[in-house]
């Protein structure tokens, strides 16, 4: 099932914000994430807020159909041009999750980034990305998508070995990824990433390799690569709890990823954040970059969570409880909770250390700067950009990202 939503204050029922979150808003860009709640099956390691029909049925009402969402994350849109009053600035990327986003019809996922258009503007080189599932598009519904303004697709492909792929409990057959990365080529899509999973129980270093050739092949300008994260209330979980299959161990994980960053540099693609590869700076993913970078965005949909000015906060999960709010003309909201500067500090250490950037040095306090310097006698760190002022993160601290950042935060 989906996890549980974090605790905190409770939220206005106008979705106000504090004065001080837009101040000095102009000078950071703004983003819109839309989640689309709607899955054909779950799939058996997944935890992400999304429903089947089934799991629906009953719960929510004519409120949580895939009929009505469109207009419903509308209302969400123009809540947030209120709520952002006259805030001037041009949206810099939207990003459509889920959940399976293609599973609405492409005239839908076209409606909602109007909105964005119509309430907000679309800055003259913003980036519009959808996710998809291999198997819920086909070039006519490419065509429409990036007729209606999206530049960017991101299919989930996680494997080309139909066994890891069965464990994974995905729909879409090997080779189908690779074959939509060509219809959205096609169709004109520039920027096409695939999503790739290592780690699965039962999967070889040579599957693992095989899945990466096949990605190479299809010509993506940009490739994620995320190691597999048991989490717990999930099928796979349960399944690996019973002794159905094993659990992939640390070092496994880590092989895999070294395997990643050597075939995939070697084919021309550079790592910017510890999971994602492009072949170009314009290729990266600049949407996520707002996420790494502490930006501004609006999260619109069940259980999507936004973060403006220092103030964070995120939407009931159930999408019919999350339209009957819009329906009554109340916010979504479920909490927010507002960042003391400490706590964005700490968060931007957390996050930027991920970047092939780095963080600089003048963020650590004493305890962590002195971290820094034993992670660089220890090869965690770069000594090029260490000397400059910046912690940046060698291959091996890539491996280590999460220990390095617990030290650098004290």
């Amino acid at each position: 099932m989906p996890s549980a939503l974090p605790d905190g204050d409770p939220m206005p029922e106008d979705g106000s914000l504090p004065s001080h979150a837009l101040a000095g808003a102009g000078g950071r860009p703004l983003g819109f994430y839309l989640h689309v709640p709607y899955c054909a099956t779950r799939c058996g390691y997944c935890d992400f807020n999304t429903y089947t029909a089934t799991e629906l049925r009953g719960t929510g009402g004519v409120l949580a159909s895939r009929e009505n969402y469109a207009d419903t994350l509308t209302d969400e849109i123009r809540l947030a041009r209120k709520v952002l009053g006259d805030d001037p600035r041009p949206v810099r990327t939207v990003f459509v999750g889920g959940g399976t986003p293609t599973l609405l019809p492409a005239a839908d996922l076209v409606r909602m980034l109007a909105a964005i258009r119509d309430e907000f503007g679309l800055a003259e080189d913003a980036e519009v990305t959808t996710e998809a599932n291999p198997e819920s598009v086909d070039p006519a519904y490419l065509a429409e998508l990036r007729a209606g303004g999206f530049n960017r697709i991101s299919f989930g492909m996680q494997s080309a070995r139909q066994h890891v792929l069965k464990i994974l409990d995905r729909t879409h057959t090997p080779g189908r990824p690779e074959a939509c990365v060509a219809e959205a080529r096609a169709a004109g899509f520039e920027h096409v990433n695939l999503d790739l999973i290592y780690g699965t129980p039962g999967e070889s270093d040579e599957d693992w390799r095989a899945s990466l050739d096949a990605a190479l092949g299809a010509g993506p300008d940009h490739i994620s690569a995320y190691a597999l994260i048991v989490e717990e209330g999930t099928q796979l979980a349960r399944r690996i709890r019973r002794g159905e299959v094993p659990m992939t161990d640390d070092d496994t994980h880590a092989d895999r990823y070294l395997i990643a960053d050597s075939v995939l540099a070697g084919a021309g693609y550079s790592w910017y954040e510890v999971s994602n590869w492009a072949t170009t700076e314009v290729g990266r993913c600049l949407h996520n970059e707002l996420y790494w970078r502490g930006a501004d965005w609006w999260g619109a949909g069940p259980g999507a969570h936004s973060h403006v000015g220092g103030v964070r906060w995120w939407n009931v999960k159930h999408p019919g409880a999350y339209a009957a709010a819009l329906a009554e003309g109340r916010s979504p909201g479920a909490g927010r909770e507002l960042l003391s500067d400490e706590d964005r500090r700490v968060e931007r250490i957390l996050l930027e250390l991920r970047l092939v950037e780095g963080v600089p040095l003048s963020l650590l306090a004493p305890a962590g700067l002195a971290a820094s310097r034993r992670a660089l006698a220890d090869g965690l760190l770069e000594a090029a950009p260490y000397e400059a002022g910046r912690a940046v993160l060698t291959l091996r601290g890539r491996l280590l990202a999460d220990a390095v950042v617990r030290d650098l935060v004290d």
